[in-house]
């Protein structure tokens, strides 16, 4: 049911429903910005070029104060904790020692890990693409500390806030009316912000979002990467030149970058895509440098990658532990996502380790008993050499048989179903059944994120 705020703002005028998005992030904004921010800023800003042993001093203190501070505070860690201990100089090497969480367990126990009741602190809730939405308190600091984190990222790369920025979030805005005027964003002008719905991503609708694009001429874009993908297909797959210099820099959210999507996006709004990592629960971050590299921020956090027996690995899961979530502590936190890792260095100045991909959920993948996993990366490739396909999503309920569900326009044809199938059976075997399924229209998750590949298996 919709709130009373809801309904008031679904009822507005669209001049006043501006109005009404800048008031709100007026006041997101002022928990953001407050009075711990700059400080937070020039911090960061200052030990950016600093040594990796540095880092992993620092590293290292911080690691020993999140702990006390929840074991002190949290009874779900006192409990969990009682007979362990961690001093400074050693904490990194016995983090071993310690418990891994993962999201079910943090879910049902979320009211004895958090350390302070909700309206002392900032509420954030996950999108819910994995399953129930999860919601986690910041402490006002921390909110601060992450934004600050965030934001001296995206300087780098020429963003400051007030700068001209279409954003393609999960946000709900549109009325029927504006639906029916082909009218899919808001604009918060008080910020210079043009939000663009990401729930209307559709064939008929896309070239409306790219003509108001060229209009509005942002510098800088932000959001869910698979929206600019769409928006990106369809303007290279029409023949339209989107106008070179007016986007200085990308900077994607939420979801997974592959290498396709990312030549797309930077192909079509001919500039950069600058990719970092995070999570709403959350998580310490991974950022992009100038250089292209993707870089650990040990001063957010601790990053193990682990393999199926929970030892050190180049390629596995991630489990981390975040300097920023001293409200509700993550502490060994198996947050369900892959990376890789590499020995080599940057040459960018920046001191933090590199890695070498983040491969995305674990849930992203498909799994053949014959071929074994197939990831993302590898489904999304399905499409070289086929046409006419405007949106796919892969299902996986059971063990023996996938849904590919496609979207299609009039230039596909039986041989272009006969390429995908045939790139889907290279990469899945001849034993799995495939079902493949036309379809109109397929759906975005509530949160508004689009999931190429749905594996419900509990693998």
């Amino acid at each position: 049911m919709a709130s009373l705020a809801d309904k008031i703002y679904l009822n507005s005028p669209h001049f006043f429903q501006g109005i009404l998005i800048s008031f709100y992030n007026y006041r997101a904004y002022k928990a953001r910005y407050g009075k711990f921010y700059k400080d937070y800023l020039n911090e960061y800003k200052q030990s950016e070029k600093i040594k990796l042993n540095e880092l992993l001093e620092i590293q290292d203190k911080k690691l020993v104060d999140l702990f006390n501070h929840a074991k002190n505070n949290s009874q779900f860690y006192y409990d969990l904790y009682k007979d362990i201990h961690l001093k400074e100089g050693s904490s990194l090497n016995d983090i071993e020692k310690l418990p891994i969480i993962n999201k079910e367990l943090l879910r049902k126990n979320i009211s004895n890990i958090s350390t302070i009741p909700k309206n002392q602190g900032v509420i954030s809730k996950t999108g819910g693409t994995t399953g129930k939405s999860l919601e986690v308190i910041y402490t006002k600091k921390n909110l601060q500390e992450r934004f600050a984190i965030l934001d001296l990222f995206r300087n780098s790369h020429g963003y400051e806030l007030g700068k001209k920025t279409a954003w393609f979030s999960g946000k709900n805005l549109l009325s029927k009316k504006d639906i029916k005027k082909n009218r899919f964003w808001k604009t918060d002008s008080f910020h210079n912000v043009r939000y663009y719905s990401t729930f209307h991503i559709h064939q008929k609708y896309l070239k409306f979002y790219i003509e108001n694009l060229i209009r509005y001429k942002p510098e800088f874009m932000v959001g869910f990467p698979s929206t600019m993908y769409e928006l990106a297909k369809y303007g290279i797959d029409n023949k339209i030149s989107f106008p070179s210099g007016t986007i200085k820099a990308i900077f994607p959210t939420a979801e997974t970058i592959t290498q396709e999507l990312r030549f797309v996006i930077e192909s079509f709004f001919k500039t950069r895509l600058y990719n970092q990592y995070a999570s709403s629960e959350g998580a310490p971050f991974i950022i992009e440098c100038n250089h292209g590299r993707l870089h650990q921020d040990l001063r957010s956090g601790v990053f193990e990658v682990l393999d199926e027996n929970n030892k050190p690995t180049n390629k596995g899961r991630l489990v981390v532990t975040s300097f920023t979530s001293y409200g509700t502590p993550l502490i060994r936190y198996d947050i369900g996502d892959v990376i890789e890792l590499t020995n080599e260095k940057c040459t960018c100045g920046n001191s933090n380790p590199i890695v070498k991909s983040i491969l995305g959920r674990i849930s992203d993948y498909i799994y053949s008993e014959e071929m074994g996993k197939i990831n993302l990366g590898n489904v999304s490739n399905c499409l070289k050499g086929v046409t006419g396909v405007i949106k796919f999503q892969v299902i996986q309920n059971v063990l023996h048989e996938i849904d590919i569900i496609i979207q299609t326009d009039e230039s596909f044809k039986k041989k272009d179903e006969l390429v995908l199938l045939r790139n889907f059976r290279y990469r899945l075997g001849n034993k799995l059944k495939i079902n493949l399924i036309k379809s109109k229209n397929i759906h975005v998750e509530k949160s508004g994120k689009f999931r190429i590949v749905k594996n419900n298996l509990n693998l």
